[in-house]
């Protein structure tokens, strides 16, 4: 090679740079073209078959007309994604998971499969061999008690008068999670009214427990054995107390419920705008005798219809919507990309007006002060903005008023999405997705949380997002709050140099924001947690030049990076982390770009069937059908810029 005159090389180069052009013009068309009418995008959201299952047994539920059609596409989308094992996974080519299996054979047999058919034979035996449906997650043993699959004594035991319990009490609501609060209040009306499902076609799966009571099987558990022994004392102890309740009490439990979730029914956006809450909202207030029609009844079932994704032979159920999440996304990506003036703006100004500048939601109780500004990662939110999205739609905004002209027109949504993000900052320095101080760990060992995702404390990776976002306004390290939030994403560093990913998959989404965030606080790899983190990602790097990480990485006996087969999201946040650390000129971020390149396809984007969003970790994941789509198109445009521009380090958040 060091025979090859230099303008040979050059003249290579400048090939390959005109290749890449010719991709990336490729790509930006085809996120055009993706674009809605109105300015925004927004992508599938794909979890497992826990949601179409849920939906059809909700239906049934509430004793609904049938609709055959519908049941078909959605049992052939069941029977797609059932898994070699027998049973069904949470993501694709995941291991047999339990709940979601014994759904997804509820499902099926409710709409007419034959229980002897060879798919529906290896279910059975997958779950039988599992220890039966009596093994299932606290979730799926409250749907089969409604359907008189299962006694209510095997369900913990959370009475619904925790819901007129004073704020210091240990257990209250407004200490969990937003999602747990939403899913859980309307939860508590079923519970304590022993809600039978109307069930019109009788179907029962009996079939699926064992004639034994199954033990508790030895494994690794997110509980700490003292607390869930206490807990589970008192869950015994209420079981025996709870039909003493005086019945006034429970009534006015019952009214304050009603009216929480009434208060937060956020039209047909719906409670919290996640199907778990509004599928319970529907069956609250069918219990409470509301008429279908009933105005607030009516909504909340129109809400869960817009979930749903239709095609010519399959259907599904999302479990949400992300369209603010991912028009700010690509507004990045395309800003990247260059010459999209006009398609940023058009998505810019659609976000503009979804700011919550008026309801202070359930993150006031312990910011009271703090005015809102915030964005939702839906369409409609009010009461729950998140911090990822707010960070991540200011710093699009910032970047366009900068580089596009824009004059002053962002100004004040800018202010007050950094004035609300700041306001929730939390004690430790770092941020959680919903709420501030959202901390009090033992929540995670009552009975009801054996899914661990009761809260939503800090985490490196919405922590970072903030940082960016910050450092882009002009906050420097020597501001105290700036100072705190680098001093908590540094001690969450891992020994390997690597950071947990909390909502993507997973310690390459966590490094990718954390070195943005540090490069856009003006550190470079001469600081020790950057030049170990960009040495982790550049050791990881797989043969063929992409990267990938699976959901397996959430396990609780995690010892150290697996390798696992690339993906076009994966390999371009990994290249978005090396570039934020300085090393676009690594041989590492070449070969990745290559792997970009070589695996873009006709319509000028990726595919991919991983899943690489996090839902709860061990318990939900979700896979973005937009990741695959305009991540790659950044990291290709970041990599163009920065090697026409003869920069090392990007000068933007992230």
């Amino acid at each position: 090679m060091n025979d090859v005159p230099s303008n040979l090389l050059a003249t290579a180069d400048d090939l390959r740079m005109e290749g890449l052009e010719a991709d990336l013009r490729r790509a930006a068309e085809a996120l055009r073209d993706e674009q809605r009418e109105d300015g925004h995008w927004v992508f599938e959201l794909e979890a497992d078959a826990t949601i179409p299952a849920e939906y059809i047994l909700l239906r049934q539920h509430l004793g609904e007309p049938d609709d055959p059609e519908l049941e078909r596409r959605i049992g052939n989308y069941l029977r797609r994604i059932q898994g070699e094992h027998g049973g069904w996974p949470l993501f694709h080519g995941g291991a047999f998971d339990i709940s979601a299996s014994v759904k997804a054979y509820f499902c099926l047999k409710m709409i007419g499969d034959d229980p002897n058919a060879p798919h529906m034979a290896r279910a059975r035996a997958a779950i039988l061999a599992h220890g039966g449906a009596a093994r299932a997650n606290v979730f799926t043993r409250i749907l089969l008690a409604m359907f008189g699959e299962l006694s209510w004594r095997r369900v913990p035991t959370i009475p619904v008068e925790m819901v007129l319990l004073p704020r210091w009490f240990p257990v209250h609501i407004s200490k969990m999670s937003y999602w747990a609060r939403t899913v859980l209040v309307p939860l508590l009306v079923l519970q304590a009214l022993r809600v039978r499902a109307r069930n019109p076609r009788g179907v029962r799966i009996q079939e699926l427990f064992t004639a034994k009571r199954p033990r508790a099987r030895p494994s690794r558990t997110h509980q700490k054995r003292a607390w869930a022994l206490l807990f589970n004392g008192i869950d015994g102890g209420l079981k025996v107390a709870e039909p003493l309740w005086p019945r006034p009490l429970r009534q006015r439990a019952i009214e304050r419920c009603v009216s929480f979730v009434t208060e937060r029914l956020n039209g047909e956006d719906g409670l919290g705008a996640i199907y778990p809450a509004m599928a319970n909202a529907v069956m609250m207030y069918d219990a409470l005798g509301y008429a279908p029609d009933h105005p607030d009844r009516a909504i909340a079932r129109r809400s869960i219809e817009k979930l749903l994704v239709i095609r010519e032979d399959e259907a599904y159920c999302q479990p949400c919507v992300s369209p603010v999440w991912d028009t700010a996304l690509v507004a990045h990506a395309l800003m990247e990309v260059g010459g999209e003036e006009a398609s940023v703006t058009r998505g810019l100004d659609w976000l503009k007006p979804l700011q919550e500048l008026e309801v202070k939601g359930d993150w006031a109780e312990l910011r009271p002060h703090v005015r809102p500004g915030g964005w939702a990662f839906q369409y409609r939110n009010p009461h729950y903005p998140d911090l990822d999205d707010t960070a991540v739609v200011v710093m699009a905004m910032d970047r366009a008023r900068h580089e596009m002209g824009l004059g002053e027109q962002y100004d004040e949504a800018i202010a007050r999405g950094a004035e609300w993000t700041t306001g929730l900052q939390s004690g430790n320095g770092g941020w959680g997705a919903f709420d501030a101080d959202n901390i009090h760990h033992y929540l995670n060992n009552i009975p009801f949380a054996d899914h661990g995702a009761l809260l939503d404390p800090p985490t490196a990776d919405v922590s970072a997002r903030c940082v960016s976002m910050l450092a882009q306004l002009g906050e420097t390290p020597e501001n105290p709050r700036m100072r705190a939030a680098i001093d908590y994403l540094e001690r969450e560093q891992e020994a390997d140099g690597s950071w947990f990913g909390r909502w993507g998959v997973n310690y390459i989404y966590g490094t990718w924001s954390a070195l943005c965030a540090l490069n856009a606080a003006g550190f470079d790899a001469t600081r020790p947690s950057i030049r170990q983190a960009a040495d982790w990602l550049i050791g990881i790097q797989n043969p063929d030049g992409g990267w990938g990480e699976d959901c397996e990485s959430y396990k609780l006996d995690y010892r150290g990076y697996e390798p696992a087969p690339s993906t076009a999201s994966q390999t371009a946040w990994a290249l978005l982390g090396l570039m934020a650390a300085g090393e676009v000129d690594h041989p590492a971020v070449a070969r990745g770009i290559e792997y970009l390149r070589r695996t873009q396809d006709e319509t000028g984007l990726w595919q991919q069937d991983a899943y690489t969003g996090g839902g709860f970790p061990r318990v939900f994941y979700l896979r973005y059908h937009g990741y695959p789509k305009f991540f790659p198109v950044w990291a290709m445009a970041r990599y163009r810029n920065l090697r026409r521009g003869n920069a090392t380090r990007t000068v933007h958040g992230m």
